[in-house]
């Protein structure tokens, strides 16, 4: 058989993933503070070079662990990057990732080339290395509109979760005040939400807690139904 070889320079594949989470209400993006040159000690994106035995989706979350200890749960491809003076170290082109991950629990443990791994709140941001700041731009604005026609809003939320939380985090993510009684009519018409015999504890009225019925909107999914809130 004959061998084949690619006479045109062949440009570097990057992966960077942008991870928000939900704490104390507000947003958050996690951060690396990245450990060598180019930009040394400053923040950036998770991220790294693809392998050459490695899927893209696989690379992603290979980085994300070595870097900052996390384990995706929901991952999505946001776009490709390619500026050709975007990265000082040559040709690179890079495959950005949406993340959504709860940072209740997690322990952030840095490693490989970063020094620290953090989240920040998403409008107290520091300055970012590379094109970052630009990736985190558009990824805000790809969440924003996910949140209008997919269930994405529930990777941010604890497992249990009350009407006032939900809708809080739905106002966070479209920028815009909800009317309470039409967004609590929209939630209960789409049946995706499993009430439990749990309430909020302390004191004042306690608030019923509900879970994300995931089964019930992949079934309903199936068959056509349009998520809108």
């Amino acid at each position: 058989m004959a061998e084949y070889s690619y006479r045109h320079p062949r440009p570097s594949v990057t992966v960077d993933a942008v991870v928000f989470g939900l704490e104390q209400g507000r947003l958050k993006l996690l951060l690396i503070q990245r450990g060598g040159e180019p930009f040394a000690g400053q923040w950036a994106l998770p991220g790294g070079f693809v392998a050459m035995d490695e899927s893209l989706h696989d690379a992603v979350r290979r980085e994300l662990q070595e870097e900052t200890g996390v384990r995706l749960a929901w991952l999505e491809q946001l776009y490709t990057y390619g500026a050709p003076d975007r990265d000082p170290r040559g040709r690179v082109i890079s495959v950005a990732w949406l993340a959504l991950v709860s940072p209740r629990g997690l322990d952030l443990q840095a490693g490989t080339d970063s020094d620290r791994a953090a989240w920040f709140d998403e409008d107290e941001l520091p300055a970012l290395a590379f094109d970052h700041a630009d990736i985190v731009a558009d990824a805000r604005r790809r969440l924003a509109a996910k949140a209008r026609y997919q269930p994405v809003g529930f990777e941010l939320l604890p497992v249990r979760f009350t009407l006032a939380q939900l809708q809080a985090l739905y106002e966070l993510l479209l920028g815009a005040e909800l009317d309470k009684r039409n967004f609590r009519k929209k939630v209960a018409r789409l049946g995706l939400l499993a009430p439990l015999d749990e309430f909020t504890p302390g004191p004042g009225r306690p608030a019923r807690l509900h879970r994300f019925d995931r089964a019930a909107y992949e079934r309903a999914e199936r068959d056509g139904f349009d998520f809108e809130l």
